[in-house]
């Protein structure tokens, strides 16, 4: 009987995934560049250690440090992206090939032993590098779509702890090779780097989606903040007259970035005012005002439901579903069973929605 070893059924699971995310466009590819040259490189190295590990085929070899020593800097570019207000990799982050060029030259003149302790160093590097950009929150990631900036966030953590991981597991590894003549070696070598090989694609899976999964999220609990500023209180007016005079919520791709830029200030300004001034994150105040446009469209207008999702500024019915309970209470449908020819407006500042009878 063939042995099919589990790195090959995690290889193809992200190799699906790939082919979706390809399928998906030019536009969409513009966006998440990196994400999916990180699946694909997961897709090659599973693959590969399926080969090694499973059937012995030492001729693989060479390319296993080579390609992991590419996927921390590439975890954190591509993270980092997420996270900056401007610009994207460029030629000044070529620093970040330094760790990959180690092992090529360690590895031509012979001299195999600081390969291990470059990876090692290299993903516990960069592992923290990825905890201390989560330090700033959901809304840290301002060039991540809005409802999908909490899942990009899970997924920077993930990642995170996923470097540390096999910068552990590879200390374990050395010290199974110094203590039992690397006895356990393999097997752990197989499982550990399968499984966080695994952990590493669903993270950039779902930071790379361009779909909400199904399942709720609920929106973490904002910290203890200052106390608003006058300026917080001159900020979010002024965000609240470009929400409401403009409709930016409709846009379903807007983000934390693009309503900095049309503010004309930084956008960790932005998020300060709006966590202080209306106790919320911006994802959930930006939400509040697609709810209300949606409950005015439920009211006065016989649009199915499924269109008032993408006219109200929703990527997904899933998340359109979940966020219309938090502030309503209903689903949708109820809601206009309940109330046909009623209205509702919302306050940014509470999150609060009221009903008003039209009559009639």
């Amino acid at each position: 009987m063939l042995l099919v070893p589990l790195s090959f059924l995690v290889s193809l699971l992200l190799f699906v995934f790939l082919v979706r995310l390809l399928r998906q466009g030019r536009e969409a590819l513009g966006r998440n560049r990196l994400f999916v040259v990180l699946i694909g490189l997961y897709v090659v190295q599973t693959a590969l250690v399926g080969i090694r590990w499973g059937y012995g085929v030492i001729a693989v070899l060479p390319a296993l440090p080579l390609l992991a020593s590419l996927i921390p800097p590439l975890s954190f570019l591509a993270f980092r992206e997420l996270a900056a207000e401007e610009g994207a990799i460029s030629a000044r982050d070529w620093p970040h090939l330094i760790p990959t060029l180690c092992c090529v030259v360690a590895m031509l003149v012979g001299f195999r032993d600081p390969v291990d302790l470059v990876l090692i160093a290299e993903f516990a590097g960069y592992g923290l590098a990825l905890l201390w950009l989560a330090r700033l929150g959901p809304d840290g990631l301002v060039a991540s779509r809005l409802d999908g900036t909490l899942r990009s966030y899970r997924s920077l953590q993930l990642t995170a702890l996923a470097l540390i991981g096999s910068a552990a597991t590879d200390m374990a590894i050395s010290l199974d090779l110094l203590l039992a003549g690397g006895r356990h070696a393999p097997a752990v070598v197989s499982a550990a780097t399968t499984f966080i090989l695994l952990m590493l694609g669903v993270a950039a899976m779902t930071a790379g989606a361009e779909e909400a999964d199904d399942a709720p999220e609920a929106e973490p609990e904002l910290q203890a903040v200052p106390l608003a500023t006058s300026a917080d209180a001159e900020v979010a007016a002024a965000l609240d007259r470009l929400m409401q005079g403009q409709r930016l919520f409709a846009d379903a791709g807007l983000n934390l970035g693009r309503l900095a830029r049309r503010l004309g200030l930084p956008a960790r300004a932005v998020s300060n005012a709006v966590n202080r001034v209306h106790g919320t994150s911006v994802s959930q105040y930006v939400n509040n005002f697609r709810v209300a446009e949606a409950c005015r469209l439920l009211g006065a207008t016989d649009m199915p439901v499924t269109r008032i999702v993408f006219e109200a500024g929703f990527m997904t019915k899933s998340n359109f579903n979940r966020e219309f309970l938090r502030v309503t209470g209903m689903n949708p449908t109820a809601w206009r069973a309940a109330a046909p020819r009623e209205v509702c407006s919302i306050s940014p500042l509470e999150g609060e929605m009221s009903r008003s009878d039209r009559g009639g």
